[in-house]
C-alpha cells in the first residue's frame, strides 16, 4: 500500500510540474519535434540528471536496491519507433496527453485512446513478440557503467556535465534566435 501512495505523490507531483513546466501546451510539444522550442527537452534532461544522481546517491547509500531491465533493442527499436511515431501524429508524449486532458485540452483524448488500443494489440501480439522482436539484441540486465566496467560515476558526472553545458548552449542560442527574430520599426513608416 505504501508504494501506491508513493506512486501516487509522485505521479501528482509530476503533473504538477509538467504544467508548471508549461510543457503540457501543443505549441511546447510542436516546437520541440521541430527543434524550434527546447523547452520540453530541457525540463526531460533536468529530470534525467536529477533522477541519475538521486537514483545512484540513494543506491550507495544502501537506501534503495536498483531493479535493472533487460536491455532488449527489438523492444527498444520498435517501442521507439512507435512512441515517436505517435507524439508526432498527435503532438503529445503519453504524459503530457494525460496531463492536457487534465487542462480541458480534449484533443488529447485521441491519443489517450491510441494508446489503450495500442496496449490492447500488443497484449494480445505478445505471445508473438516474445518469441521474435523481443530476443532481438538481447543485452541482459546491463547498465552502461557495467558494459564499460567502470563504476557509475564515471558515467554520471561527464553526463551531468555534458547536459550542463548543453544547457548554457541552448540559452545562448535561444537568445540569439529571439535578437534576431525581434522585427524593427521602419523610420519611413
Amino acid at each position: 500500500m505504501t508504494d501506491l501512495v508513493y506512486g501516487l505523490v509522485t505521479g501528482i507531483l509530476f503533473g504538477f510540474l509538467l504544467q508548471k513546466g508549461r510543457v503540457l501546451r501543443y505549441d511546447k510539444q510542436l516546437g520541440a519535434l521541430r527543434f524550434q522550442d527546447f523547452t520540453i527537452i530541457k525540463f526531460m534532461l533536468s529530470h534525467i540528471i536529477v533522477a541519475m544522481v538521486g537514483v545512484y546517491l540513494l543506491y550507495d547509500l544502501g537506501l534503495v536496491k536498483l531493479s535493472i531491465k533487460a536491455t532488449v533493442l527489438g523492444g527498444v527499436v520498435g517501442g521507439g519507433l512507435i512512441f515517436g511515431i505517435g507524439w508526432g501524429m498527435l503532438g503529445y508524449c503519453p504524459g503530457t496527453s494525460l496531463g492536457a486532458l487534465g487542462e480541458g485540452r480534449w484533443d488529447a483524448v485521441w491519443g489517450i485512446l491510441g494508446m489503450l488500443v495500442g496496449a490492447g494489440l500488443f497484449a494480445e501480439a505478445y505471445p508473438l513478440l516474445k518469441t521474435t522482436v523481443l530476443t532481438w539484441g538481447n543485452y541482459g540486465k546491463i547498465t552502461i557503467p557495467q558494459a564499460l566496467g567502470i563504476n557509475h560515476w564515471l558515467v554520471i558526472i561527464p553526463v551531468v556535465a555534458a547536459v550542463l553545458a548543453l544547457f548554457a548552449w541552448l540559452e545562448r542560442y535561444e537568445a540569439r534566435s529571439r535578437t534576431q527574430a525581434v522585427p524593427t520599426k521602419s523610420l519611413s513608416g
